[in-house]
């Protein structure tokens, strides 16, 4: 037997169950991966919740990584103990689990485990904002809203390495240090955002504003582009956007909106790769820093569950079987 977190039905985080399970076995094009770590993501507290709808008994997690303890058929492109992440597995809170081999990543040998296990997810998703979403180029304006959250602190770091010019938001004096370890040129509250921004670009507004906020930032996330600017709408933690005039696009200043989700723009192999290699390669070489804001064991994941809900995390949060 090994062992997995396992909800029985939806609930609170006591819910989470350290509890032994059948040992898995891979399927055609399937990996059987040892876990070393899995990452923890806001979206398995609305599953274990009851928010998403997912079928119990239920193991959350897709972002974990590990080595390689046995291929299925058809596999060509991994072995046994080749080490690997993803962030698009299924029930990685656990010792072991399954993982198809297209949506399996290389870990190069100057990544450890618990890196790599941070990475996947929050890593590719800083990718594709500012290279597919929206185009960042040397000497853009960039606001990015949650400027020490997971995604935030690596999406400054790859945009400062652009060359662009960062401004981010947070919600206290420690995020704010942190935002601007992470290469920040200038970090600001929520309050009164887009009226500053203003007041640092000359006017003008910027380029592009990430924000993953939603709702509380997204009409002032509008009033802080320039003529033509564009904002990426990657996230709702504030709660969804309502419903809005697309004259209101034209009003300020022919604005574009768009709202991206990971799974759009890893639709291959080699879109996959492109993405984590350059992700990876920069943590390797030094360019990306990654924080690690707490690590629990796997049996401790109600615990983990409570802290990230209670916004008493900061950077990643991993499980370690």
């Amino acid at each position: 037997m090994t062992h997995a977190i396992v909800a029985q039905q939806p609930g609170g985080p006591e819910v989470l169950e350290y509890t032994a399970v059948e040992p898995l076995q891979p399927g055609p094009g399937q990996l059987l991966i040892k876990v070393a770590a899995a990452g923890v993501n806001f979206i398995e507290t609305y599953q274990r919740s009851g928010i998403y709808k997912v079928e119990y008994p239920f193991t959350p997690g897709a972002e974990a990584a590990g080595t390689v303890e046995a291929v299925g058929d058809g596999v060509e492109d991994f072995a046994i103990g080749d080490r690997v992440a993803t962030a698009e597995a299924s029930r990685t809170y656990a010792e072991y689990a399954l993982v198809d081999a297209a949506k399996a990543l290389p870990v190069p040998d100057k990544v450890d485990d618990h890196t790599a296990a941070a990475l996947p997810l929050q890593g590719i998703t800083a990718h594709y904002l500012m290279n597919s979403s929206f185009r960042v180029e040397p000497g853009h304006t960039v606001l990015l809203h949650a400027g020490a959250g997971g995604v935030g602190l690596l999406l400054s770091q790859l945009l400062k390495a652009r060359g662009a010019r960062v401004i981010t938001t947070v919600s206290s004096d420690e995020k704010a240090d942190l935002s601007t370890l992470a290469g920040a040129d200038e970090v600001l509250r929520y309050d009164g955002f887009a009226e500053k921004v203003r007041e640092l670009t000359d006017g003008e507004g910027v380029n592009v504003v990430y924000d993953g906020v939603g709702k509380d930032t997204f009409d002032d996330s509008l009033k802080s582009l320039r003529i033509r600017g564009s904002l990426v709408l990657f996230g709702a933690a504030s709660g969804p956007v309502p419903p809005f005039d697309p004259q209101r696009l034209n009003a300020g200043g022919s604005l574009s909106v768009t709202r991206p989700t990971m799974v759009h723009f890893v639709q291959n192999t080699h879109e996959r790769r492109w993405r984590s290699t350059e992700i990876f390669e920069a943590a390797a070489n030094g360019t990306l820093s990654v924080r690690i804001g707490a690590r629990y064991p796997l049996a401790e994941a109600a615990q983990a569950h409570r802290d990230l809900e209670g916004r008493k995390t900061t950077g990643k949060v991993l499980l370690l079987p």
